[in-house]
């Protein structure tokens, strides 16, 4: 996977967005990695929607289970 510091990103970033490929780049700033370009994909978009009738959810989704008082 190939790294830069951000501001040479910043220099060449049009021309980075056309050259991007599947795995992507690493933008590092003090040689840390802060940001990662990959290219969209459009298989993303079929996700929605795609487990639809195929997970059940047991319970309430939105209850820890822990019964607690506000007024204490």
């Amino acid at each position: 996977m190939k790294q830069m510091p951000a501001a040479k990103f910043k220099e060449q970033c049009l021309a980075l967005i056309d050259q991007v490929d599947r795995d992507g780049i690493v933008i590092t700033k003090r040689g840390k990695p802060v940001a990662k370009l990959v290219p969209l994909s459009a298989d993303s978009a079929s996700l929605i929607g795609s487990l639809k009738g195929k997970i059940k959810i047991k319970g309430d989704i939105l209850s820890t289970g822990t019964r607690w008082n506000a007024e204490r």
